[in-house]
């Protein structure tokens, strides 16, 4: 509103400064003062409100143009009309556009039939003229105006499909986190059943192995039940008809290890002694899991003669993860805080990324949340790429 007052400001001064130079021209006739003022001032404040209430204000320039006009008190009722023309198309539309382009052509049409001037065809060329020049500009303004409503449109579609990509992703991963974990507590329930039943046989007969029984069946127990916790935090897809095979653990580290040299990166396997001891079997299958998936995204995004680096060792309550490779030797640059959502460093070339940070590494967060662990990933100082977990050993209960 400010451009618009401006505008406005400007053509009432326009007005007054001719009708200050016709009253000091003796052989004219002019309005009174009182009369001419509020009629300039009515001619141009419309045109404050011009994109708010553009019908209102255009038609009402119109209706008072016409007073003005017959005064001939200045030029501030046609360019007020011609830029209403141009704001109708802009701000309503061309069907309004239209109507009011008609409107206006009849109504000065009546008003130079009515009273002639001398130079009433050239008045009429240039009103002509002018409006047409008004009503292009407003095509290629209403165009633009168009188009950008239309980039931010799909810029809003593009980000709520994203978001909804991130979603659905992160869904999916925890459906698969819960299916994993559903089979640990089912492990741990058929354990405490076997134990228990063995329990009954030798309570008679052998009262101490009855009695390690049932320390067994308590801690399983224990554990089932923190595993089940964190079950229950977990959505779960229905309908699931995938097979159910047994999950490995980070026993099984050693052989994913030997797998992925076997495809041709070298990994080193350092694991602190007693770091895998006594581990709960969700976070003993959570450690597997990123390690698995961190070493696959240096089978596929390191380069060929990448070598790898696995470090699985125990502070206290903490298991401590960490997956470094050195990218083959070739330095990567460090991209902000932001990027580090990125999944592994990508081969040259313009790529599509559907889900920020990249399936994998969502995964591996969401299993670190899980746990109530962290997850830090990004670039390796002097090249490379690395993954560092923390995950609690003891889980509440």
């Amino acid at each position: 509103m400010a451009g618009d007052s401006l505008i406005a400001v400007v053509l009432l001064l326009t007005d007054l400064l001719f009708y200050v130079a016709a009253v000091e021209t003796t052989e004219v006739a002019v309005p009174p003062w009182y009369v001419v003022v509020p009629l300039d001032i009515a001619m141009v404040a419309p045109l404050v409100f011009r994109r708010k209430a553009t019908l209102w204000s255009a038609y009402l320039l119109l209706v008072i143009g016409i007073p003005h006009g017959a005064l001939e008190l200045g030029a501030a009722s046609a360019f007020a009309v011609v830029i209403s023309i141009y704001s109708v198309l802009v701000y309503v539309g061309r069907k309004q556009g239209l109507l009011y382009l008609l409107a206006t052509f009849v109504t000065s049409g009546i008003q130079l039939w009515a009273d002639p001037p001398e130079d009433v065809w050239v008045l009429a060329i240039i009103g002509v003229f002018s409006a047409a020049l008004c009503w292009t500009l407003g095509e290629f303004a209403g165009a633009r105006r168009a188009y950008h409503e239309e980039v931010e449109a799909r810029l809003h579609l593009l980000e709520t499909e994203r978001d909804q990509a991130t979603r659905i992703a992160v869904g999916e991963e925890r459906g698969r986190i819960a299916r994993e974990l559903h089979d640990v507590v089912a492990h741990a329930v058929s354990v405490m059943v076997v134990q228990a039943d063995g329990a009954s046989y030798a309570v008679d007969g052998n009262p101490e192995m009855a009695k390690r029984a049932l320390q067994t069946i308590s801690e399983t127990g224990r554990g089932a039940l923190a595993e089940l916790r964190r079950l229950l935090d977990v959505l779960r897809s229905d309908g699931d008809d995938e097979p159910r095979v047994p999950q490995p653990d980070a026993s099984a580290l050693t052989d994913l290890a030997d797998r992925i040299r076997q495809a041709g990166v070298p990994v080193t396997l350092a694991i602190g002694s007693d770091a895998l001891a006594g581990l709960p079997a969700g976070v003993s299958l959570g450690v597997y899991r990123i390690v698995q998936e961190s070493l696959t995204n240096t089978l596929k995004h390191a380069g060929q003669g990448a070598q790898a680096e696995v470090l699985v060792r125990r502070e206290a309550d903490v298991i401590d993860v960490r997956v470094t490779d050195d990218g083959a030797g070739r330095a990567k640059q460090l991209v902000p805080t932001a990027a580090k959502t990125a999944s592994h460093t990508a081969p040259p070339g313009p790529r599509k990324l559907t889900v920020p940070g990249g399936n994998g590494l969502i995964g591996m967060r969401e299993r670190a949340n899980v746990f109530g662990g962290t997850l830090e990933v990004g670039p390796a100082p002097g090249g490379g790429w690395q993954v560092h977990a923390r995950l609690p050993v003891r889980l509440a209960t």
